[in-house]
């Protein structure tokens, strides 16, 4: 007698939800992120609002925007299955726009924290110290 194979155990499969397929693709660490960043209009499909609930098909173009990083991806493989980063990087490509913008925004965010003076917080040592206490001496004096 034949069991019924477990659908969990397919890496592969024909119908995948779209927030399972982020997850999955390791996008969202979770799927109610993927879930909530849908919902909230941070990922279209074809350019266009969709539900959680949505099927992924092979094809399709992503759009996914998280914090100040925006992709577009375009769907290679299903999987409903969170596996190994290397895996995860085969269900999808992202474009050669994509790619370029990405790498432009990123080196405008470098250039523009370039320019600023970089500070160390640092406890005072003895010699600060007495230099704080000799500084507020003097101003109570005054």
């Amino acid at each position: 007698m034949n069991k019924p194979k477990n659908k969990s155990s397919n890496t592969v499969d024909n119908k995948v939800r779209l927030d399972k397929w982020l997850w999955a693709a390791r996008f969202y660490k979770t799927r109610a992120l993927a879930t909530e960043a849908i919902k909230g209009g941070k990922v279209h499909l074809n350019g266009q609002r969709f539900k959680p609930s949505h099927n992924a098909e092979v094809g399709h173009i992503i759009r996914v925007k998280k914090e100040s990083i925006e992709q577009t991806v375009v769907i290679r493989g299903l999987s409903g299955r969170r596996g190994p980063a290397s895996i995860a990087q085969t269900l999808y490509e992202e474009t050669e726009e994509s790619i370029e913008l990405r790498e432009k925004r990123s080196q405008e965010r470098k250039a523009m924290f370039d320019g600023m003076p970089q500070y160390t917080v640092r406890r005072p040592s003895k010699k600060d110290r007495r230099k704080i206490i000799q500084f507020k001496q003097e101003n109570n004096s005054n």
